[in-house]
């Protein structure tokens, strides 16, 4: 039997203890080189190749554009800006996430990092806005190709009664919490990974028909909600109570990315509901899709996809009470 790719040795390019025993400088320069891509530093204000370079008196490095007089880091105008931690310890923070192929507890991670819970919850977060940034606009199938489809719902739990004749049936709209959404996931074969949230698996249709290319073969089980994609797409469906997969129609692709997101939500974050359902189901997608790729290279992806988008949406002033939690 073939061995799994995550006990091999090239799934091993990066370790947390190499991460510890770098040198200031050897992070200012992993961090110089994944956001400028080798280059000279760029100013975020002007785009202007002329710094000035100075430390500050921490130590910190830090650039003044002699053209625009604009003073910046390594990190300004990122995910990662106005960081306080060290750079080693962001980098550990992502090396430690990625090691964790269903997710890491923000808990376990601020004993591993010694930071505090609340610091270490928004940069889980805001790796997690990174990942998503490869999602936008991403469209999956065309002719020739097979997509799975599939939906899974999360979040508003409504904890039964202690006695037995004071339980209610809570599959009835009237005794749910309200809060209960859908992930509903496109995946095709062979190819990437493309979740979405709503309210019931029917809202999710012009989602789907805007992100799958045309003359796709759609495969989805016996659920009505799928019944309008017909009119657009070759499909095949499964029914579930019969079997798994017949005839060639399955949606075992999709049921792997579920498999992967619940048990990152019942073993690490065991609340994933609620305005951030969505971020944590496209950090489900992206671990699925890089699951053959080694962590080292995980960690450089993310931390250059941190480095390469503007201030979190999701959290640029949220313990400041300037966002609406």
């Amino acid at each position: 039997m073939a061995a799994h790719f995550l006990t091999l040795s090239k799934a091993r390019t990066l370790s947390l203890a190499s991460v510890f025993r770098m040198s200031d400088a050897e992070a200012e320069k992993l961090f110089r080189d994944l956001r400028w891509d080798g280059g000279e530093p760029n100013c975020p204000a002007c785009g202007s190749l002329n710094p000035y370079e100075y430390r500050r008196k921490t130590g910190a490095l830090q650039f003044e554009c002699r053209d625009c007089k604009k003073r910046y880091t390594l990190t300004s105008q990122t995910l990662f800006a106005s960081h306080k931690a060290s750079l080693r310890a962001y980098l550990a923070c992502v090396a430690v996430a990625m090691n964790e192929v269903k997710g890491k507890s923000a808990l376990a991670l601020s004993r591993d990092l010694d930071m505090s819970y609340k610091a270490v919850w928004v940069l889980l977060h805001k790796i997690r806005e990174a990942m998503s940034a490869e999602m936008k606009g991403r469209e999956v199938g065309g002719e020739g190709s097979t997509v799975e489809i599939d939906g899974g719902y999360f979040g508003g739990y409504v904890k039964p009664a202690n006695l037995r004749k004071d339980r209610k049936d809570r599959r009835l709209r009237e005794n749910q919490s309200g809060k209960r959404k859908v992930v509903v996931v496109v995946r095709e074969r062979g190819g990437e990974t493309l979740p979405g949230v709503f309210r019931t698996e029917a809202q999710a249709m012009s989602f789907i028909k805007a992100r799958v290319r045309k003359q796709t073969r759609l495969m989805a089980d016996e659920a009505t909600s799928w019944d309008a994609l017909h009119a657009r797409f070759e499909m095949k469906r499964i029914n579930h109570q019969e079997a798994y997969s017949f005839d060639g129609a399955c949606t075992n692709w999709a049921e792997s990315f579920f498999s992967r997101m619940r048990r990152g939500e019942i073993g690490h974050n065991h609340h994933v509901a609620g305005p951030y359902l969505l971020r944590y189901a496209q950090e489900a997608a992206w671990r699925e899709d890089a699951r053959r790729v080694d962590n080292g290279s995980q960690v450089r992806r993310v931390a250059s996809l941190a480095l390469a988008n503007a201030p979190s949406v999701d959290f640029c002033g949220y313990y400041q009470r300037h966002k609406a939690r």
